[in-house]
């Protein structure tokens, strides 16, 4: 099981990103309180930035909003770092 626990993490963390996006557009569209754009920068930074960017393109959500996009990316190196870092451990086992 521990074999599998990185992979699942990165899974687990996209998919609750990817969630975090579609709750932020259906909150926007309702008018109601929506998800902090922290806590999406933070998901991202956190390993689910492929998440944020399929659930800003699946949604058409924040892809106006080139601050936001700009963050994400800054997520996405963050994430392929802790991606790399997972398949070296990998390598090394």
């Amino acid at each position: 099981m521990i074999y599998w626990s990185p992979f699942i993490y990165v899974i687990i963390i996209n998919t609750i990103s990817f969630l975090g996006m579609w709750w932020d557009k259906r909150r926007a569209s309702k008018h109601e309180w929506r998800v902090a754009e922290a806590t999406l920068h933070l998901l991202g930074i956190l390993g689910g930035a492929i998440g944020i960017f399929c659930g800003m393109y699946k949604f058409h959500h924040k892809t106006h909003k080139k601050s936001f996009q700009a963050l994400a990316v800054l997520g996405l190196l963050f994430s392929l770092v802790i991606y790399w870092l997972i398949i070296i451990m990998y390598i090394q086992l």
